[in-house]
Formats: C-alpha cells, sequence, structure tokens
C-alpha cells in the first residue's frame, strides 16, 4: 500500500512539472499558412519563454532575421526578415528556455505565395 501511495505521488509530480513547460500557442504568420508577404514572424507562449535561438530557412538556405525581442522571459517573441521573402516555403526553428529552466525547442512552416 505504502508503494502505491508513493508512486501515485510520483506520477501526480512528473505530470505537474511537465505541465509548467512553456510551448508556443500561436505563431505569425501560422502554422502552414500560405500568405502574400512577411513582416514579423511572433510566437505566443503560454508561459513565459527565453527565446535563445531562432532561424529562418528557405529553399536557398538561411535567412537573415533581426530580434525585435530580446533574451528576457517573455509570453510574445518577435523577429523581422531582414530583406523581403521572395516566393517559397520557409521553416522556423527555436530554441529556448521556460521559466523553470527547461530546455524547450520548436518549428512551423509557412509559404509565401507568387
Amino acid at each position: 500500500m505504502k508503494n502505491s501511495i508513493l508512486a501515485f505521488a510520483a506520477a501526480i509530480a512528473l505530470a505537474t512539472g511537465a505541465s509548467a513547460h512553456s510551448k508556443s500557442e500561436e505563431t505569425t504568420p501560422a502554422n502552414e499558412a500560405t500568405v502574400e508577404t512577411v513582416d514579423v514572424i511572433e510566437m505566443r507562449f503560454d508561459d513565459p519563454m527565453r527565446v535563445t535561438a531562432i532561424f529562418l530557412t528557405g529553399s536557398d538556405g538561411d535567412i537573415s532575421i533581426e530580434r525585435e525581442t530580446g533574451l528576457d522571459l517573455v509570453t510574445a517573441f518577435r523577429a523581422v526578415p531582414v530583406a523581403e521573402l521572395s516566393a517559397g516555403v520557409y521553416t522556423v526553428e527555436w530554441r529556448g528556455l521556460s521559466a523553470d529552466g527547461h530546455p524547450m525547442q520548436g518549428t512551423f512552416g509557412f509559404t509565401v505565395a507568387d
């Protein structure tokens, strides 16, 4: 019985800890969207996140972007492409640390129409 209670308590602690990690809830452009232009890349998180790295890749390789948001914990992150994006498929890849210090990462993609 004592082992069952300890196992149950451990399971609850793990579930609670896992739910405390931030995740990207919404992006601009939206994942898998087709858009005419991209003025900004935004990610909104359900809990504060420190975005430590962000990359934009197209068919010709990496695309330069500038962070508008620093390395502070935020629930909204912004970056802008340095140059206008031509028609094609793009992928945004990011890494960061959640408020509780756990490493997080994510990816989303979009298409710029002709």
